[in-house]
């Protein structure tokens, strides 16, 4: 695997220092998220760097820098772009072998740690504390700043945002939509399974229903009829909203697997229900290949 030279005072910090400028996670930790349960290791997919260029890099942000996992072809660039925006888990080995089947299909994909300020999630062993504590503490607003820095980093190292494209997963799947609304050059989205809609506090002024009739670029939903989180009157109402919406908010659409249930693309989890997230994976890389490359 290879990992771009880096020699700024942050790299040098254990994960968990905190910084001057008030940074706990300094550089990603290796391994699955402790907080998501036992590894299901027959079908947790494993994707090599083979002809790839993946690793860490820090992106600065106005406050310092944050670490990411970038993954994109070895020798190319002005490559189309995606961010991926992680789980309530943070950026652990998944969402890096994620950035990794990207980069197969071509795009230089880069997944930032969102919650670097809050706390880090690799240290958790129950969820419940992990959303109090960290989670339930980051700003939509520092996210899409991170989010801004990560594009503008990747514009200067090989990244073409004149073709950007944003997946995410639960909590990320959540962001797509907001970002999709947010940045005039994403062209794509595909949010898996990310929530719609919702109470707002200081915090999370908006949800994805409030700025659905105004995203940038189209966004694919995929979605699991099972998710008792996500109900099917919250996918009627954002439909609803995108019906009535500009021309990208009219051309985005939703594919709901009847019997997944939420997280069925984490293939290191029992969530992961192979058939749906086989064909969600191939209706993503489509939408993008559509979006961005043609």
């Amino acid at each position: 695997m290879s990992r771009l030279p880096d020699t700024h005072f942050d790299s040098l910090l254990p994960p968990l220092a905190m910084t001057r400028r008030g940074f706990i996670v300094t550089s990603l930790a290796g391994g699955f998220a402790i907080a998501a349960g036992p590894v299901v290791a027959q079908t947790a997919i494993k994707t090599d760097t083979k002809g790839l260029v993946a690793g860490e890099v820090k992106i600065p942000v106005k406050d310092g820098s944050i670490p990411a996992y970038r993954a994109a072809p070895e020798g190319k660039t002005v490559l189309p772009v995606i961010l991926v925006v992680q789980e309530i888990f943070g950026v652990h080995d998944y969402i890096k072998d994620v950035c990794r089947r990207l980069a197969k299909q071509g795009y230089m994909a880069i997944a930032p740690e969102l919650y670097s300020r809050q706390g880090d999630p690799s240290r958790y062993t129950e969820i419940s504390r992990l959303l109090s504590e960290v989670v339930g503490k980051v700003p939509d607003e520092q996210v899409i700043g991170d989010l801004d820095a990560t594009a503008a980093w990747v514009a200067k190292n090989g990244g073409n945002t004149e073709r950007l494209g944003i997946t995410g997963f639960c909590w990320g799947g959540r962001i797509v939509w907001l970002y999709a609304a947010h940045n005039p050059k994403v062209k794509a989205g595909v949010a898996w399974y990310g929530k719609l809609v919702g109470d707002t506090d200081a915090l999370h002024p908006t949800q994805p229903t409030d700025v659905a009739a105004e995203l940038h670029g189209p966004v694919l939903g995929l979605y699991g009829g099972k998710d008792a989180g996500i109900t099917q009157d919250s996918i009627d109402a954002m439909k609803q909203v995108l019906a009535k919406g500009n021309e990208a908010s009219k051309a985005s659409t939703f594919v709901v697997y009847p019997e997944a249930g939420h997280a069925f693309h984490a293939d290191y989890r029992p969530s992961y229900k192979a058939d749906a997230a086989k064909d969600g994976w191939t209706r993503a890389v489509q939408w993008f290949d559509k979006a961005l490359k043609e």
